[in-house]
């Protein structure tokens, strides 16, 4: 079976989520051969999924036009969408053409419709999977317009046509797609390793560390104006360039990023699917960006109230460094019982049974 894995760019957590599925199903049917289409670049692909995989470097989503990691440019967006819109059945009707013409048998997407609209045309098995759909986050800000509905209806009909959709725990409710099936979180938990970290990244294991991981979107803070902390040292992403002794980049590929979050001893972050979740998996405290406008907070917030020691932020204080006493907080709070992620067992499991064996087309 030749399996397309279409998977967003609209930051890293579609690849958190999509990897660990995709490494599952190639060493419970090693035969599958895997296209991997996504604009994130072949080796930040590569250091999620373990499986060999072929790589076609485009995009069939783009979600939201982003200021910035947690601001929407909703003009751009808006141009953007109707843009997209414009000629629908001729671009499903392309999508399904190179779908023919690549042989592709399944397709599996996180979360572009386009291609599960153009497997629908062209007869090939497709599945969702994700925590949420741009169905309804197109709904939460355009749903008002009078140019919306339509487009929305697509997008919906796009969904709803797959085989089926997994809605990964915890996520939005989805409650307009029909085929929705539940699955449990999915996490790639990384192996706690302080000393082997302290030896690549230069830390003193004697202190705390604080990461900053804003989900693969810019968001630059100026960290070079924060006070200095006793006993803190801070990992931040090289892009930043910032010099200063008790701050270390983290880009490198070894260690990895969740061998990396596994062993520090929190992490501030913004609202999103794969942080929350492997930190919270992975019992380190969270602290995270306020984020009232998105519509997948209130249930990704409501999630780690059960199941991990966080706090929200303000973004006044994030920007001045002024959040050091909330840490302190959760250090002193004792740590839930940490959440078991299956999902993504149950979803490897479901789309070999929904999708194939189908035939190849090679």
């Amino acid at each position: 079976m030749h399996l397309l894995a279409d998977i967003s760019a609209h930051g890293l957590g579609h690849l958190a989520q999509t990897a660990p599925v995709l490494n599952i199903l190639k060493r419970l049917a090693p035969e599958i051969h895997l296209t991997v289409r996504s604009a994130l670049p072949r080796e930040r692909l590569a250091a999620r999924i373990a499986a060999e995989f072929d790589h076609v470097a485009e995009a069939r989503d783009f979600g939201f036009v982003m200021r910035n990691a947690v601001d929407i440019d909703l003009a751009a967006s808006t141009r953007r969408y109707r843009e997209f819109h414009a000629d629908w059945p001729r671009r499903v009707a392309a999508e399904a053409d190179w779908l023919k013409q690549h042989r592709i048998d399944a397709v599996l997407s996180n979360i572009a419709y386009l291609p599960l609209a153009g497997a629908a045309i062209a007869g090939i098995p497709a599945a969702g999977l994700c925590s949420l759909n741009w169905a309804d986050l197109f709904a939460r800000y355009f749903g008002h317009e009078s140019w919306a509905a339509e487009i929305h209806a697509q997008m919906l009909a796009a969904y709803n046509g797959a085989t089926g959709f997994l809605r990964i725990a915890p996520g939005l409710p989805m409650t307009g797609i029909r085929r929705r099936h539940e699955i449990a979180p999915i996490a790639s938990l990384g192996r706690r390793d302080r000393s082997r970290v302290s030896q690549l990244v230069g830390l003193d294991e004697s202190e705390r560390w604080l990461l900053l991981a804003m989900g693969g979107m810019d968001f630059p803070l100026p960290v070079a104006s924060w006070p200095r902390t006793p006993g803190l040292a801070w990992l931040i992403p090289g892009a930043w360039q910032v010099r200063r002794s008790d701050f270390r980049a983290y880009d490198a590929a070894d260690p990895s990023f969740s061998d990396l979050l596994a062993s520090v001893d929190a992490v501030i972050t913004k609202p999103g699917y794969g942080t929350f979740v492997e930190a919270a998996c992975g019992g380190i405290p969270i602290l995270y960006l306020e984020r009232d406008d998105w519509p997948e907070t209130p249930h990704l917030v409501a999630w780690l109230a059960d199941h991990a020691r966080a706090a929200r932020l303000t973004r006044e204080r994030l920007l001045a460094g002024d959040f050091i006493d909330l840490l302190q907080g959760l250090w002193q709070t004792p740590a839930p019982a940490a959440p078991q992620a299956s999902g993504a067992d149950q979803a490897a499991h479901w789309l070999l049974k929904a999708l194939g064996p189908t035939g190849s087309r090679r």
